[in-house]
């Protein structure tokens, strides 16, 4: 359950992992600890946990893949990495873009000639670069059926009755549905179905051996089961819930292979077979800023959530699904990736501390007092490092109905001189503020989360944005 690899700094390329001994690495034996101990405080059963530092891979399975049929959790076994698949998604479209196939600053509708939602400047103007990077302006949160090979067509073509919360480049808001439209551009623009476009362009070249697209091939191998808690009882969550939109969140991987694909976004680009998959430099712009995520410090870059902590650039995605809560980061200026994997739906809570922890036991960085943080594709808590503001602003302004179409709407209210948010007629959840527009909730299941509203041009609140999603305030 414990592997440790030194790699040639210059990529995969032509270097395939090797076994070696090494001397005991405290800094991460300290983290398999607190690994340890959040897995008993959580009730997490599995986590794989990798970091990669100065051209050292080290690696480690914790706990066990399934509560009913217990087996150990391996540097090999499979666990589905959900949203962390958008970024496969923007390096296969990098990479497209390399090979001279599309511009992702183009229009959709030059790859999608009948694409079409709610809002005809909408269907005109969105780019490919707006679904990258989380900002085309319309619901994201959408079911998606099943159609097989024609799923991202069939999605895809129903998005035509969908209406727009902001205009495309204005607000950024968490996206699924904008990754699955850009899947459907990799299908077209390839002439294969997104499973074989995704290994032709990623999987095979950059070498990795246990990353799948399909479950049929995950079913070959030992994988994880996700798990949620009902009262004291750790429950495995049955059926298997998978997902029709692969580029939005369909990859599954080990902690190996993830940790080797991390790597290859730090290198030059050199893939499995000594040539080059994505130019270095493109790999590089991909990290670099495309859009603020308005209300918060963070950015979002082309796949890569950007987050500035203790005067460095961080690079991350995180996932949820199927009772699985994992994370991906990037840290290019200390030659530092790492990863954590979870088989539970409070597995958020784990990854959280230890993301901190390896950040400050590593580089020596911590998220600075009341730093407000975007959404990254797993949940976060703020209550952790903010403080409450000692005079609340004037809450008029932020109460009223805000419209999230096809999914209902968002009522917030002033109640005893707090806002209190409610969703489709669950109770209410009340927030504080500890910034200008920001707040977190300060009870419930979820406190800590973070409440943000984002103003218009000219100066009104415009839409508040909860779990990294918008709803558009009635006027």
């Amino acid at each position: 359950m414990h592997r440790r690899h030194f790699l040639a700094v210059a990529g995969l390329a032509a270097v395939k992992p090797s076994l070696r001994s090494a001397a005991p690495d405290e800094k991460f034996d300290d983290i398999a600890r607190l690994v340890e101990s959040k897995m008993k405080e959580h009730h997490v059963p599995g986590v794989a946990l990798g970091i990669f530092k100065n051209g050292e891979m080290t690696t480690r399975g914790f706990g066990v893949t399934n509560t009913d049929d217990p087996k150990p959790v391996t540097v090999d076994t499979v666990f589905t990495i959900a949203s962390i698949s958008k970024t496969f998604t923007a390096t296969a479209l990098v990479r497209l873009e390399q090979q001279g196939k599309v511009e992702l600053k183009a229009p959709v509708r030059r790859y999608l000639t009948d694409f079409r939602v709610q809002d005809e400047a909408t269907s005109r103007d969105v780019t490919i670069l707006h679904l990258l990077t989380h900002t085309p302006g319309w619901e994201g949160q959408l079911t998606s059926e099943d159609r097989g090979i024609d799923s991202l067509n069939y999605f895809t073509s129903g998005l035509r009755d969908l209406p727009q919360l902001a205009t495309p480049g204005s607000v950024w808001s968490y996206n699924n549905a904008g990754f699955g439209v850009a899947g459907r551009v990799i299908e077209v623009v390839t002439g294969k179905n997104i499973h074989d476009a995704f290994r032709e362009l990623v999987v095979t070249p950059i070498g990795l051996t246990r990353t799948f697209t399909r479950l049929t091939d995950v079913a070959a191998y030992r994988f994880t089961m996700g798990h949620r808690q009902q009262g004291d009882a750790t429950q495995v969550i049955r059926p298997i819930q998978s997902t029709s939109s692969i580029p939005a969140g369909g990859f599954s991987t080990t902690i190996t292979d993830l940790l080797n694909y991390a790597r290859f976004q730090l290198s030059d680009g050199i893939g499995a077979d000594g040539n080059e998959v994505v130019a270095r430099a493109r790999l590089e712009q991909m990290r670099q800023p495309q859009f603020p995520k308005n209300s918060t410090g963070d950015q979002m870059g082309i796949g890569w959530h950007i987050r500035p902590v203790g005067g460095i650039q961080t690079f991350a995605h995180g996932g949820t699904l199927n009772g699985h809560c994992l994370h991906v980061q990037l840290v290019p200026a200390r030659n530092l990736a790492f990863s954590i994997l979870t088989n539970h739906t409070d597995g958020w809570r784990l990854v959280q501390d230890v993301e901190r922890a390896i950040l400050k036991n590593y580089e020596a960085v911590s998220l600075t007092p009341n730093q407000a943080i975007g959404h990254r594709g797993v949940n976060e808590a703020m209550n952790g490092h903010s403080t409450p503001l000692a005079k609340q602003p004037e809450l008029e302004a932020y109460v009223g109905t805000y419209q999230r179409p096809p999914n209902g709407t968002v009522e917030v209210r002033a109640e005893n001189g707090n806002l209190v948010a409610r969703t489709g007629g669950q109770n209410g959840t009340t927030m504080t503020f500890y910034g200008p527009d920001i707040a977190y909730a300060i009870q419930g299941a979820y406190t800590g989360s973070p409440y943000e509203f984002v103003r218009t041009p000219d100066g009104k609140v415009g839409w508040i944005r909860i779990n990294g999603r918008i709803a558009k305030k009635d006027s």
